[in-house]
């Protein structure tokens, strides 16, 4: 067995890059901005000037470049796959996997049509988003959604749309914020009786997932889901043998003699 380690990047055992918003609301465990989140290490990139308010209501306008120097810089430093936190980013999907070369979520709504493919007749899949005005047709096309799944937005809620994306404060209510995010569920589920299961655009709300599918009873998924099947691929699970690495290429050394 060789003992050659190999190099070629600058951080190692973190596979994944994040590229995050500007922002200084507060990111609980569950956020996709809190480190504590994830079960394995992950690398953040803060994109400059890419606040959620220009990313979700002014349609990430003039970011792109940036968001694609930040991308690259991840990959150098030794990312393995790049995801965004903010479910708008969408639109830069083609872009960003085109420029990094490297797999690339840039939303969890990309979960839809896998979802919807689960349901049985008669379900649909149904979207709540931080923001349902402001996700328009070209984000669904971007993330392979079909244009006339049902949206329930935050916008009339108390708290969470107005720190997350209006940013009048930095602090938040997180019981007001729970209480926005189930409302929203609560009438994408009434208005929409066929819907089987729920989709969260938001990557600031798996903290509340589990409450909307206990209340509901619906499956939901969120950018944390998505996430994890990304990351399933960087690094399998070895399972030991006889289907480890080291026994199978001694099988198939054995196979060609």
């Amino acid at each position: 067995m060789s003992t050659i380690a190999k190099g070629g990047k600058a951080v190692y055992g973190a596979p994944l890059g994040i590229l995050m918003l500007e922002a200084r609301f507060p990111r609980i465990p569950g956020d996709m901005g809190n480190a504590t989140t994830w079960p394995f290490p992950v690398m953040y990139r803060v994109v400059t000037g890419a606040s959620p308010e220009k990313v979700v209501l002014g349609g990430a306008a003039g970011l792109l470049q940036d968001f694609l120097v930040a991308a690259a810089d991840l990959v150098a430093q030794g990312a393995e796959a790049i995801t965004t936190n903010c479910g708008f980013l969408a639109l830069f999907q083609k872009e960003l996997a085109a420029h990094v070369n490297v797999p690339v979520a840039t939303s969890s709504l990309m979960q839809v049509p896998w979802v919807q493919a689960t349901l049985p007749p008669g379900k649909r899949v149904g979207i709540v988003s931080v923001s349902a005005g402001s996700l328009t047709p070209r984000h669904l096309a971007a993330a392979g959604v079909p244009l006339d799944t049902p949206i329930e937005g935050t916008e009339a809620g108390r708290e969470f749309f107005r720190v997350l994306i209006l940013g009048e404060k930095q602090d938040m209510d997180v019981a007001l914020a729970a209480q926005d995010i189930l409302d929203a569920a609560r009438r994408l589920a009434a208005a929409h009786p066929d819907i089987g299961a729920i989709v969260l655009e938001c990557t600031n709300m798996p903290p509340y997932a589990h409450a909307i599918q206990a209340e509901l009873g619906l499956p939901v998924y969120d950018i944390y889901s998505l996430i994890l099947w990304l990351h399933a691929g960087l690094r399998p699970r070895d399972f030991g043998p006889p289907a480890d690495r080291a026994t199978c290429l001694s099988l198939a050394s054995a196979a060609h003699i």
